[in-house]
């Protein structure tokens, strides 16, 4: 239930076209709707501006399925994360419009033509070390994207050679808000951090060796970076960033 939806009952009952009863029957989905395996959150478009976004990992693929069709009769589009090709296949069968972004492990449905940003609108950089950070970046890139933001990418422009990080310096400077990715030590958000006069939204990856330690030695060094203007995601956390960067650049 969104604001435009909540708008048009509350005028078909001023009007007369539905009752009171009928209406009463509609709202009885707000602010959850209990599915029996999950109880969809229908109220958040309403309160957030965007509706509840699934999180298909460790779910069926009928039930992230059966989840996305709820929430895209309620909405009229849905954000999936974590999307596995078997779950991408299971939604897509129930689901008419969904689009599946392998890279970025992500299944977006949109039933009305998503406005495109314009070339002169404030963007959003998504930065990443190597080419192995990528689908997190990506996730990054795409969630801001379905959100609304335009979104620019530099891939694989790590401290290993920073040649490549200055040849990308205009468009590090001309961004309104950036996301950089990285794993191994993480050094890049402080490096990027201390180029630019705008907010940076670092985010460790799990990339790396053994003393890596999943990504907790990335994810200390972004949280003792001495760059100014940096906040820190959840290892991998992809979504999180391209999300919160959204905000940051409306």
């Amino acid at each position: 239930m969104d604001a435009e939806r909540l708008k048009k009952l509350l005028e078909d009952v001023q009007s007369g076209h539905i009752s009171v009863e009928n209406a009463i029957e509609a709202l009885k989905v707000m602010p959850y709707e209990d599915i029996g395996f999950a109880k969809l959150d229908t109220h958040r478009h309403l309160r957030t501006g965007f509706p509840e976004v699934v999180f298909c990992q460790n779910k069926t693929p009928e039930q992230a399925a059966d989840i996305v069709k709820a929430i895209v009769k309620r909405s009229g589009k849905v954000l999936a994360t974590r999307v596995s090709p078997e779950t991408a296949e299971a939604i897509k069968s129930k689901v008419k419009n969904a689009v599946y972004h392998e890279t970025a492990r992500i299944i977006s449905v949109e039933k009305t033509k998503r406005a495109k940003p314009k070339h002169g609108d404030k963007y959003i950089l998504v930065v990443c070390a190597g080419t192995a950070d990528i689908p997190i970046a990506e996730e990054a890139a795409v969630t801001a994207e379905i959100l609304g933001s335009r979104v620019e990418r530099a891939y694989d422009i790590g401290v290993a050679g920073l040649h490549r990080l200055l040849d990308q310096k205009e468009k590090l400077l001309a961004a309104n808000v950036l996301v950089v990715v990285a794993g191994m030590e993480g050094a890049l958000a402080s490096v990027v951090g201390g180029m630019v006069s705008k907010p940076v939204i670092a985010v460790p990856t799990s990339v790396g060796y053994g003393a890596s330690f999943g990504g907790l030695a990335a994810l200390l060094a972004m949280l003792n970076s001495c760059a100014a203007g940096v906040a820190v995601t959840n290892i991998d956390n992809g979504f999180g960033a391209g999300y919160f960067a959204h905000l940051v650049n409306k």
